[in-house]
């Protein structure tokens, strides 16, 4: 059995310390206020409307690097402060842990940034409308004009095709890159009985698309439970919005009025 004095202990813990930090990633600076302020209002909007509830989380791509990301230690979203934010590389390694737990699912970001310079904002959630649209053969489809951008089409990604039975946990970044490799291009992508991946160019629009699209399952659900064919927005009222999206500012300020009266 071997026995280590107090003075080698010591020793111990200040060679893996030192390690540890010789292997974390460099931090990409300070990240704007206004960034950390809209990251945790997006939690906090969503949290409100019913999107994300104590899981799920959202994550901005860091404005001074691309290849780090912004998002909080693992917290409900809706109780998400400035203190939680920590910085991670896209392999979802934190820059300074400080002691926090983390998301297992975090690869679902750093995957995603990887594979999308074009996004700027990732957010997970388990959304009760879009649900059934993952565990039926039904897609889900655009029957609004604010989730007008699903009319790309919806994949659903099967985390048993490649992997097997599993916890259905996003929690390695093999899984994190299947995931992102079926969302492709496209806005949104439903993950099999677990919920939803919602991305966007900053993070009102994902916010906004998070949202959107929750709604449109609801109400797509709805419309196919009162029979006969239903009228989706077509193809081409969805590039009309595409190349004309409405400003997300005017229902980001009004969920972010409601959110804050709540606090």
């Amino acid at each position: 059995m071997i026995r280590l004095t107090c003075a080698a202990a010591m020793g111990l813990l200040c060679w893996l310390s030192f390690a540890a930090a010789q292997t974390a990633p460099s931090t990409a600076g300070p990240a704007p206020a206004s960034t950390i302020e809209e990251l945790i209002l997006a939690n906090r909007i969503l949290n409100d409307r019913g999107v994300l509830d104590a899981y799920g989380h959202v994550s901005i791509r860091h404005p001074a690097n691309p290849n780090r990301y912004l998002m909080a230690r693992a917290i409900a979203p809706g109780l998400v402060t400035a203190d939680d934010i920590l910085e991670f590389d896209l392999d979802s390694n934190p820059v300074d842990r400080r002691g926090r737990a983390l998301f297992v699912e975090r690869f679902i970001h750093g995957e995603v940034y990887k594979a999308r310079p074009d996004v700027n904002s990732v957010i997970h959630t388990h959304s009760a409308g879009v649900i059934p649209f993952s565990v039926t053969q039904t897609p889900l489809r655009p029957v609004f004009h604010n989730a007008s951008f699903l009319h790309v089409g919806v994949p659903v990604w099967e985390i048993r095709d490649a992997f097997g039975t599993t916890k259905m946990l996003v929690n390695d970044g093999k899984i994190g890159r299947s995931l992102a490799a079926t969302l492709g291009d496209k806005p949104v992508v439903l993950m099999r009985g677990h919920g939803n991946v919602v991305v966007g160019p900053n993070v009102r629009v994902a916010t906004a698309r998070a949202i959107f699209t929750d709604e449109n399952a609801r109400m797509q659900a709805v419309a196919l439970s009162l029979g006969g064919p239903v009228s989706y927005v077509s193809p081409g009222e969805g590039v009309l919005r595409d190349n004309d999206p409405s400003d997300a500012t005017r229902s980001w300020e009004l969920w972010k009025a409601n959110a804050m009266r709540k606090q």
